[in-house]
């Protein structure tokens, strides 16, 4: 036994002179501050740091990577101190002597400024900057300190030199435009998986609150959204009633109007789900209680609002290039009802297969998210990219072959009735009527889908200085301020509330003006002959006829 712990000795005796033998090694180098990568410490009144540190960091690159977690607590200032004790751990003075520690009263100042503020966000004071671990400011002991400005004094002590135990150095602050580096995420916030971001911060979700816009303006635009759907999904509702009741008289190149307003209708409805529903949709409840905001495929509600939406408003932007089309090869090349009829197979299969196509894309990729001022879920509304190809890109492809469509075919019809100008007949005047409606249907569609173009091409344009202006209000009120307040947007970047309850209007008016086209004597007279064969199991009184224009008459009655 005595052998055993013999050995036992000498190995361990062995190991300790290895160890001090590979650090005594170790040889120290002094390193500019002048770094290309390095956001702080710029200006504390040395321009040298030494490696290794304190902390065993190698190189700058470790130490400045470590140090930028710090660089919120900086940005807001929580305490003056902050930057210079970090600074002094993790870049110490260049001495021949070694790292030269801060003094113990200065990590208490920056402490004492700054550990409520972590708490309340989730981040404990780390144990490696435990403020025993700091040497006092005393005569036989180095460490370095700045002037402190007591209350009541003009902060200059005449301390310039190391006589009172600490090496003085005045650091400055330079003001700079608050980026997505600066943010970091609270720990309430913060997701496992990858798909949820939240200012440029991987798995971080945003709080089910309205970032850009106060509360009032959040309820008023649910209102907002929910009393257009209604008028969208009655008006739609109307025009499908229409079609129902006599289906033989749309044909095509109509037909697309009643499947545009089908879409539309749908739309309308997963639009008055997310008001209804308050947060349901939009975000989802974590353990502890906060409400965060959905992001990809983790919420079925959302994934299927999203579904509904994007997939039919997709489908009606493509139903309405068939509708110009089915126009200009009725006008422009003068195809037949049976002809346009014979190629609806194609129609159906571009009309559904490409937003499905898109859905699935935008599912794979997680690129749903909850919208907080409408209440339901759609794409792009934290990935700007995204914005732009699955919903802004696509509705301007489709608006340019529309109108390329809608062109030809109007400069048809007036060719064709310069030819019929001089005919009085009934051809001339419906052709005239026809047009008009044409044009005012044209107008009621592409006039909302340029608008809501311009609005989403704003969004994309201003998302990150509006993001920008969002963490700069975050850094200055992030210390004085409760969780009701704190994440209202309060910068100088504000988005126009406005420009978004036009967006919201615009893309349900297609389907409120979709029954403008069924809006004619005929469907008067489809729902009175509808109300008397189907309801009554009567025939039409004979009092009641179709004119030849299409309009109708009540017949004189001895009663009248």
């Amino acid at each position: 036994m005595e052998i055993i712990f013999t050995k036992l000795f000498f190995f361990v005796i062995v190991l300790l002179a290895t160890v001090n033998l590979s650090h005594a090694g170790q040889k120290t180098t002094c390193v500019s501050l002048k770094h290309r990568g390095l956001r702080l410490c710029q200006n504390l009144g040395y321009n040298a740091t030494m490696f290794p540190n304190s902390l065993e960091h190698r190189n700058m690159e470790n130490a400045s990577t470590e140090l930028d977690n710090f660089l919120p607590l900086v940005k807001i200032r929580c305490a003056k101190e902050i930057e210079f004790f970090l600074c002094s751990v993790y870049l110490p003075v260049c001495l021949d002597s070694g790292p030269l520690p801060p003094c113990r009263e200065v990590c208490e100042r920056a402490q004492r400024g700054c550990i409520k503020l972590m708490t309340q966000y989730g981040f404990p004071w780390p144990e490696y900057l435990r403020c025993s671990r700091f040497p006092k400011k005393v005569e036989d002991r180095l460490c370095v300190d700045k002037p402190f400005k007591e209350p009541g004094t003009n902060g200059n002590n005449g301390n310039n030199g190391i006589n009172t135990g600490g090496i003085p150095v005045n650091p400055s602050h330079n003001t700079t435009h608050a980026t997505y580096d600066d943010y970091r995420c609270p720990a309430k916030q913060q997701k496992e998986t990858k798909h949820y971001k939240f200012m440029g911060t991987e798995k971080c979700a945003s709080l089910c609150t309205p970032i850009y816009f106060t509360h009032k303006e959040k309820d008023f635009a649910r209102n907002w959204v929910l009393f257009w759907s209604v008028v969208c999904m009655l008006s739609t509702a109307f025009t499908l009633l229409a079609f129902i009741v006599d289906m033989p008289r749309f044909r095509y190149p109509e037909r697309p109007i009643i499947f545009l307003s089908g879409c539309y209708f749908i739309v309308a409805i997963a639009f008055i789900s997310g008001p209804v529903s308050d947060n349901a949709i939009a975000c989802h409840k974590t353990d502890d209680g906060t409400q965060l905001l959905n992001q990809g495929t983790d919420n079925a509600s959302c994934t299927i609002v999203f579904m509904l939406i994007y997939f039919f408003l997709m489908s009606a932007s493509i139903w309405w290039v068939i509708l110009t089309l089915t126009w200009f090869l009725a006008a422009g090349l003068k195809w037949g009802h049976e002809a346009i009829e014979g190629s609806s197979q194609y129609f159906h299969a571009a009309a559904w297969a490409i937003p499905a196509a898109k859905t699935i894309a935008v599912l794979a990729m997680n690129q749903t998210d909850g919208d907080i001022l409408a209440g339901v879920c759609f794409v792009g509304g934290k990935n700007v990219n995204a914005l732009r190809g699955f919903v802004l890109a696509p509705l301007f492809v489709y608006l340019v072959v529309e109108s390329f469509f809608l062109f030809a075919g109007f400069i048809s019809l007036i060719q064709i009735r310069k030819v019929l100008k001089d005919d009085s007949s009934l051809r001339a005047e419906k052709l005239t009527r026809l047009m008009v409606r044409i044009g005012i249907f044209s107008i009621l569609y592409s006039l909302p889908a340029i608008i809501v173009i311009a609005c989403l091409f704003y969004e994309q344009t201003y998302r990150i200085e509006w993001d920008s202006s969002w963490i700069s209000a975050w850094l200055t009120m992030l210390g004085k301020c409760d969780e009701k307040v704190c994440f209202e947007f309060s910068g100088k970047s504000r988005p126009d509330f406005a420009v978004f309850m036009i967006k919201y209007l615009m893309l349900l008016m297609v389907g409120i003006t979709s029954g403008f086209w069924i809006w004619s004597g005929k469907t008067i007279q489809s729902w009175r002959r509808f109300y008397y064969n189907k309801i009554l199991h009567q025939r039409v009184p004979r009092q009641y006829y179709e004119s030849k224009d299409g309009s109708v008459f009540t017949a004189r009655t001895n009663l009248t």
